[in-house]
């Protein structure tokens, strides 16, 4: 054999062991990953909920947690960590070990606190990793009896024709149904005084009262004053209309030029620290798709007020970049500060 050709058959067995130790090197993580995601959990894993015990988060979360230590054979813990809009909870999870056993019951909330506050002491979408969207509640506007439109087209005419003299009560200040009524006065260039409250309850009580003319709430709260009489609801703020009133209109059908892209809602979902392994991430996501696939899961969910409105963690961190860049349109319009 010439010289070059020694040379050749020696490059080329160089390559050959090359290429064969980089497939080993492949199949040897791809074994530790799935080894990785087969032993989680090793332990306890804890759900921190930046809400306090009995809302729609909570409810959401220890529904979750109840079928996933039935999945797991570990306990599945709630935490309640409230504060500072909810960002003390999330930083929370933020400064915890990026192992998958320290999870985050993310809402709409966040998005709207990246719009709201010039400084957080996190990044939303790089120290956290979405893993999946799971329920959803509708939000609705609803008018006291006396107020004589009938559906959302009518009541948007008189509130053009009317600037400034309609007011509107939200669950409070900075919430999604404050957003959701300022990104119907945003679209459709309208003017309108907010009155917030302390809860959705107490703005439901003053609309049925007849204090106030007119509520942005969440729709189960308003459903059954519906049924006796004492509201009307006039349109859900989702895209699509809700199995518990599918009678009622979204705004997109409301025959209003400027909100044929309206859609608000409140959604709750599970992050993870950044930089917990892929593979845990997924075993995540698929064990929630599990979970919430379960008929009895829906009937739960439903009966709290809620939707079941499973969504992937790819799908969950878009619908969250695109709410905290619209929601910022919103802050700058209506000057919104937080409390």
């Amino acid at each position: 054999m010439t010289a070059t050709r020694r040379s050749r058959a020696t490059a080329v067995s160089r390559t050959g062991r090359a290429l064969a130790a980089a497939g080993l090197l492949a199949a040897s993580l791809a074994a530790a990953g799935t080894a990785i995601a087969q032993a989680f959990p090793a332990k306890p894993v804890r759900i921190i909920v930046t809400f306090s015990a009995g809302g729609a988060a909570d409810f959401t979360a220890r529904v979750v947690a109840e079928r996933l230590t039935d999945l797991w054979k570990q306990q599945v813990l709630v935490e309640n960590r409230i504060g500072a809009g909810g960002n003390i909870g999330v930083e929370a999870v933020v400064r915890s070990p990026a192992d998958g056993h320290t999870l985050l019951l993310a809402s709409s909330a966040q998005p709207i606190n990246v719009a709201l506050y010039p400084k957080l002491p996190f990044d939303l979408f790089k120290d956290l990793s979405p893993i999946a969207l799971v329920t959803v509640s509708p939000m609705a506007l609803a008018v006291h009896p006396r107020v004589k439109e009938a559906d959302l087209r009518s009541f948007t005419a008189n509130m053009r024709a009317n600037p400034g003299k309609l007011s509107y009560a939200t669950c409070g200040i900075a919430t999604s149904h404050h957003f959701a009524f300022e990104l119907y006065k945003f679209q459709a260039k309208l003017n309108a005084l907010h009155i917030p409250y302390r809860g959705c309850a107490a703005a439901v009580a003053d609309a049925v009262g007849g204090q106030v003319d007119t509520v942005m709430s969440s729709l189960n709260t308003l459903l059954p004053h519906q049924a006796s009489g004492r509201l009307r609801v006039l349109a859900v703020t989702s895209r699509n209309r809700s199995p518990s009133a599918p009678e009622v209109p979204t705004f997109r059908e409301s025959g209003v030029p400027e909100l044929k892209g309206y859609e608000s809602s409140v959604y709750y979902g599970f992050m993870a620290p950044a930089g917990t392994p892929p593979d845990v991430v997924a075993r995540i996501e698929a064990d929630l798709r599990k979970v919430m696939a379960l008929p009895e899961v829906a009937q739960k969910v439903g009966g709290g007020g809620l939707e079941v409105a499973f969504a992937s963690g790819t799908e969950m961190m878009a619908v969250m970049r695109t709410d905290a860049d619209q929601l910022r349109r919103i802050v700058e319009f209506a000057g919104i500060k937080p409390e």
